[in-house]
């Protein structure tokens, strides 16, 4: 998953896949639309006007946890 925020135009974009392929977009209402992939699986939801909708300072940054293998 790959989570990007651009503040200047205030778009964030959820990637949910990296897999390659030919994408339709849905909008499900006038803030966001859906990128659909195969089978009209979910792979990307891109948020406008993202600050009004998200708590952006619980979201980014975004950290994973790692475990170190011993």
């Amino acid at each position: 998953m790959i989570i990007e925020y651009d503040s200047k135009t205030d778009l964030l974009y959820i990637r949910l896949s990296s897999e390659k392929q030919d994408l339709i977009n849905k909008r499900v209402s006038e803030d966001i639309v859906l990128d659909l992939g195969t089978d009209d699986k979910i792979v990307g939801i891109e948020i406008m006007d993202a600050s009004q909708h998200v708590n952006l300072t619980e979201l980014l940054p975004v950290t994973y946890p790692t475990t170190m293998a011993g």
